[in-house]
C-alpha cells in the first residue's frame, strides 16, 4: 500500500511541473496504477491527514509511556502503562505506531556475568519444597533469594533480593561492597521487620546450594524466624527463574545508567529508585496487567483497581 501511494504521489508531482506534457490517464499507466485508483487517492487525501494527526497524537501518549519515570518498556509494558492512566490501546497498534516512528522495544541480552561462584557442596543442603511450583500457593507463601553481581568501576558489588514467588514483589534487599554473609543475613531480618506479620508457619525462603545459604548463620537464622528452608538442585537455575528473571531485568533495564556510576553510593541510588519502579510501576502481563504490589492488594482484597 505504500508503494502506491508513493506512485500516486509521483503521479500528483508530474502533473505539477511546468513542462509536463503527459495526462492523467498516461501517467497512471507508465506508474502502473488504475485512474480511478488516483482521484480515490486524491480524494482520500484529507482522510489520510487526518489519520496520521491521530497517529502522531496516539505515539505520544505511547512515547509518554515508554519513558514513564525513566524505564524504557516493550510493547506489553507500554500497553499496562497505559491502562493505568486510563487509556486503552490495542498491543497491535502500539506495535505499528512504534515500527512507523521506529521506536524500538529493548531485547533482553544474554547475562553477560557468570552467576556467582558456589561452594564446595556441604552437608547444610536442604530438600527442594518448592519443586517449581511459584505461584499455585498464594502470596507470602514462596519466597525466593538469591545474589548477583553489580559492575561498579571495573569491580562488582552485591546485591542480594527476597521475591515473592507468587506476585513477583521485592520484598527485601541489601546491598554490599564484599560477600560477607552478613549482607545475607541482613536481607532476612528486613524481611522479618518489614513483613513478618504477613508470613506464616508454613513460608517457605527458597534459595541456590550456594555457600552463604548453607552456613551455619543463615540456617539457624531462618529456624529462629520460623522460616522454612528450600533449596534448588545443585546448578539448575529453573529451580529458582523467577528470581533469576528478576535480575535479568533489572540490570537490562539499568544498562544505560551503569557505566555512569562512580561510586557506591550512585548504585544504591539507582537500584533503590529501580526496585521502587519495578514493585509500584512496572506492570507485569501475568499479574493480571497490574504492578507487583497492586498485584498482592488485589490477591488479598479480591477487589481489581480501578483506573481512570
Amino acid at each position: 500500500m505504500e508503494r502506491t501511494g508513493f506512485r500516486f504521489g509521483a503521479i500528483r508531482a508530474a502533473l505539477a511541473e511546468e513542462d509536463n506534457v503527459l495526462t492523467v490517464t498516461e501517467l497512471c499507466d507508465i506508474a502502473g496504477v488504475s485512474r480511478s485508483g488516483y482521484y480515490g487517492w486524491l480524494k482520500a487525501e484529507q482522510t489520510r491527514q487526518d489519520r496520521e494527526e491521530r497517529d502522531k497524537a496516539d505515539f505520544q501518549l505511547i512515547l509518554n509511556a515508554y519513558r514513564f519515570r525513566g524505564y524504557d518498556k516493550g510493547v506489553r509494558g507500554i500497553h499496562m502503562r497505559l491502562l493505568h492512566t486510563g487509556i486503552r490501546m490495542n498491543p497491535k497498534k502500539i506495535r505499528r505506531l512504534m515500527r512507523k516512528y521506529e521506536l524500538f522495544c529493548p531485547v533482553r541480552k544474554a547475562n553477560p556475568y557468570r552467576r556467582l561462584q558456589k561452594a564446595i557442596r556441604t552437608n547444610n543442603t536442604a530438600e527442594n519444597l518448592v519443586n517449581r511450583e511459584f505461584e499455585t500457593h498464594g502470596p507470602r507463601s514462596i519466597l525466593l533469594t538469591d545474589i548477583t553481581y553489580i559492575p561498579l568501576n571495573g569491580a562488582h558489588c552485591y546485591l542480594s533480593t527476597i521475591l515473592d514467588a507468587c506476585t513477583k514483589q521485592v520484598l527485601s534487599y541489601t546491598l554490599s561492597e564484599s560477600l560477607e554473609v552478613d549482607f545475607v543475613l541482613e536481607t532476612v531480618e528486613k524481611l522479618i521487620d518489614n513483613h513478618g506479620i504477613s508470613l506464616n508457619k508454613n513460608t517457605i525462603l527458597h534459595s541456590d546450594q550456594g555457600c552463604h545459604y548453607t552456613c551455619v548463620k543463615f540456617i539457624q537464622l531462618l529456624k529462629n524466624s520460623a522460616l522454612r528452608q528450600s533449596m534448588s538442585r545443585r546448578g539448575n537455575c529453573w529451580d529458582n527463574a523467577p528470581q533469576e528473571s528478576f535480575f535479568g531485568h533489572m540490570k537490562d533495564e539499568l544498562s544505560r545508567e551503569i557505566p555512569g556510576w562512580n561510586s557506591f553510593a550512585d548504585v544504591e541510588r539507582s537500584i533503590g529508585d529501580w526496585i521502587d519502579y519495578y514493585n509500584s510501576d512496572r506492570y507485569q502481563w501475568d499479574l493480571a496487567k497490574l504492578s507487583p504490589n497492586e498485584y498482592y492488594d488485589y490477591l488479598i482484597s479480591g477487589i481489581y483497581p480501578s483506573f481512570p
